[in-house]
């Protein structure tokens, strides 16, 4: 795909744009089969992105002045790059960038200057649902521009009608961390409300989703239909986040139990199992690292952790458990087959690569595993 910013060098994060989709899509299928393999195993065909307009979040820098904002990268000596126009993005998200601009300069949220300490504003978040609906967070420095950007609120909200929950997170620290502990929500909805497979998910600030709204769906649908075929008594979603495996996989479980340290994201889980009225699901708040995070005898499980993988800890855990399905779902292969090295009862039977990162050397991989087979 043709990048002007990657050719020009102001932009490198897509660092394999300039190769073949089809290369790609390749290079990972390969890598991913070099890494998990097994006597049983099936690799269904590799699951690919659109090119383009496929990012369903916006995490832009901001740079320049009150007068002259720049969204996009800024560097060390304050030189910013302007990526409104990032060909990840799709449109609706473009076109909100103009207004966002705007509540910038009438609000006169200064950028702030790493170089000199100085200014307010470090970042703008920017999510889009499928229906159009968004997500904003200014990640400020202090509180001094709140007011200011509450007056001018109405008219940001007329001039994108379709804007959503919009919070202020407080990072007052002169240092390369994207947020702080301290998130204060605006007038208006607290969560936005996404629709995936006939199931809602409702993110909050913090909440972590797929950035890949399409491949997120298909990923879910996948691990349900294993699920489905093995008609767990009790299944465990480690890691849950805001619920969307558990969510998707209740109606082929007896029972289902989500587990994740985020209180929030604990939170929006139950506003979904409410919304859908799922008397067998329930979500609890603990840490799904540790050993313990198994309490419940599952027969199935379902682990989507971060890039670190599940841990020694826990792979010992599932191995002298009575688990007898295992899908992980992981966004590192490498610390993925780190952890199946340590779960040698399981072999992969199913596994499937999602392209949910484009243009870069990442992606999804999901692994049906089955005990003693």
């Amino acid at each position: 795909m043709h990048c002007p910013h990657f050719i020009a060098a102001r932009c490198r994060s897509c660092s394999w744009i300039e190769r073949a989709y089809a290369d790609q899509l390749e290079a990972k299928q390969t890598l991913a089969q070099a890494r998990i393999q097994g006597p049983r195993l099936r690799w269904l065909a590799p699951l690919a992105s659109v090119e383009s307009g496929f990012r369903n979040k916006a995490k832009m820098a901001v740079g320049g002045s009150c007068e002259a904002p720049v969204l996009g990268l800024v560097d060390l000596q304050d030189r910013a790059v302007d990526l409104a126009d990032c060909l990840l993005y799709p449109e609706a998200i473009q076109r909100a960038f103009g207004p966002l601009r705007d509540l910038i300069q009438t609000a006169r949220i200064a950028p702030y200057s790493l170089q000199e300490r100085r200014g307010e504003l470090k970042y703008l978040l920017l999510t889009i649902a499928p229906d159009g609906a968004l997500l904003l967070r200014l990640v400020l420095r202090s509180r001094e521009p709140l007011s200011r950007i509450e007056k001018h609120l109405p008219a940001l909200r007329a001039a994108l009608p379709d804007m959503g929950p919009i919070s202020i997170n407080l990072q007052p620290e002169h240092k390369a961390v994207l947020e702080g502990d301290i998130e204060l929500m605006l007038p208006g909805p607290d969560s936005l409300r996404v629709e995936l497979n006939g199931i809602p998910l409702h993110l909050k600030p913090r909440s972590f989703f797929q950035t890949h709204t399409t491949l997120a769906a298909a990923l879910y649908a996948r691990a349900a239909a294993w699920i489905q075929a093995a008609r767990p008594e009790r299944l465990l979603d480690l890691y849950c986040g805001v619920g969307g495996f558990a969510l998707h996989c209740a109606p082929h479980a007896g029972s289902v139990v989500g587990r994740e340290i985020s209180a929030e994201a604990i939170a929006s889980a139950e506003l979904s199992r409410a919304e859908i009225g799922l008397a067998n699901t329930r979500f609890e708040v603990a840490d799904a690292s540790r050993g313990d995070a198994l309490d419940g005898a599952p027969d199935a499980l379902i682990v989507n952790p971060p890039r670190r993988g599940i841990g020694a800890e826990l792979c010992a855990a599932i191995e002298a458990s009575e688990v007898r399905t295992l899908v992980y779902s992981s966004c590192n292969v490498d610390s993925l087959a780190a952890d199946l090295a340590q779960l040698p009862s399981f072999q992969p039977i199913e596994a499937q690569v999602l392209d949910l990162f484009p243009h870069t050397a990442h992606f999804e991989t999901l692994v049906l595993l089955k005990r003693g087979v």
